[in-house]
This record gives C-alpha cells, sequence and structure tokens, in this order.
C-alpha cells in the first residue's frame, strides 16, 4: 500500500522490452547507412577514379613519384608495368598501380 505510487502506473513485470516505434527503427539505420555512404564509401570511390585515370595517362617521358618514394622518368611503359630509370641508367620494372603521383616535367633535375 504505497500512497506515492498508483498502482496503475506500476513497474513493468521483469523480461517484458518497453516498445519501441519501428519507423525510428528504420530512419536509424537509414542515417546510419547514409552516414557510411557520404564519409566512407563515396570518398574511397573517388581517390580510386582519381588513381585509375593517373595511372591510365602514364607515358614515356613521364617524371613520377612510386610508393616506396622513389622518384624515377619512365623510359617504357606497357600494360600491367613500366620501366623507369632511377639513375646512372639504372633501370627498375614496376606495376602500373605503384606510381603514387607524376611530377612535372624538370623536377627531379631541380632536386
Amino acid at each position: 500500500m504505497s500512497f506515492f505510487i498508483p498502482s496503475a502506473m506500476a513497474q513493468a513485470p521483469a523480461g517484458a522490452a518497453p516498445e519501441s516505434n519501428p519507423l525510428f527503427t528504420l530512419l536509424l539505420f537509414g542515417g546510419m547507412f547514409a552516414f557510411m555512404y557520404f564519409f566512407i564509401i563515396r570518398p574511397q570511390r573517388k581517390r580510386q577514379k582519381e588513381h585509375s585515370d593517373l595511372v591510365g595517362s602514364l607515358s614515356k617521358g613521364d617524371e613520377v613519384v612510386m610508393n616506396s618514394g622513389l622518384l624515377a622518368k619512365i623510359t617504357k611503359v606497357d600494360d600491367e608495368y613500366l620501366t623507369v630509370d632511377a639513375g646512372n641508367n639504372t633501370e627498375l620494372r614496376f606495376q602500373k598501380v605503384a606510381v603514387h603521383a607524376v611530377l612535372p616535367k624538370g623536377t627531379i633535375k631541380k632536386i
């Protein structure tokens, strides 16, 4: 016989889950998907497209930076590989995807 808690407002039995709005749950999942798309998936696809455009535009005579940090000049381009001159007539073969960036002409001579 409590004077402070009316019997109509008594606590729910143990194990009973509170009811949730299914629309709220649907909006929560939709918001999470939108967040993942705009902050993770979309920027990654943009970077992949930029890199594939870069790799596709490589040509003989371009000065490049490889993923390893090597600065070199392209001497030969194949379908999947390229040959670069690393200095002192040292030629190395790399996969095209190992190119990090293309440098402006004459950058290697300035260094």
